[in-house]
């Protein structure tokens, strides 16, 4: 059997003895009974208080720069995306046109300007495709679409074929590779 007197803490918290002093009254009261500060603790007070609001500022300051910058990096992320489309589409094109006789050789020629065009704008603003066919498949770069039996021994957890194209935005994923891993 337990022994309930030794409990010297009220079970209601309302139960306890209520003081008409608040915290910061309590507080001045300490000061009151302390020494009177010198000049010199007061300055030194203030100066570590200045200190500490100036490197709370100095901090705020620098994760501000930091988010207005990695905003800027990915503002036009929406628009380089729906671009990644139309890229596809030209791939898929000049694939057919490869292989055409004739006069489509100046009409592949005239896509392919445009596509190396389109290209070069997008690396210029940071865009690169993921080079995955033949890597260790990565679940931080690629989507596996599907699996297909390995060649090889060494082609297991390998990405043997790419469906379609990732691409990274200054380092950041911006579209997943859909890929075909070997098992």
């Amino acid at each position: 059997m337990i022994d309930e007197t030794l409990n010297t803490e009220p079970e209601n918290p309302a139960e306890e003895p209520q003081t008409n002093e608040n915290p910061a009254e309590k507080e001045a009261a300490g000061t009151e009974t302390a020494e009177p500060q010198t000049p010199e603790q007061l300055l030194a007070e203030e100066k570590d208080k200045y200190l500490r609001l100036y490197s709370e500022f100095d901090n705020y300051r620098r994760r501000t720069t930091k988010e207005r910058f990695e905003l800027l990096q990915t503002a036009g992320k929406d628009v380089i995306i729906s671009m990644l489309e139309v890229v596809d589409d030209f791939e898929r094109a000049l694939k057919i046109l490869e292989n055409a006789e004739g006069d489509v050789k100046t009409k592949l020629e005239g896509f392919e300007l445009i596509y190396k065009k389109l290209i070069s704008q997008l690396e210029a603003r940071g865009v690169k495709p993921m080079d995955c066919k033949g890597k260790p498949f990565d679940v931080e770069f690629h989507e596996a679409i599907t699996r297909f039996p390995a060649p090889t021994e060494a082609d297991k957890g390998v990405v043997i074929d790419e469906v379609e194209k990732g691409y990274l935005l200054n380092g950041h994923v911006l579209r997943f590779a859909k890929v075909v891993v070997g098992e």
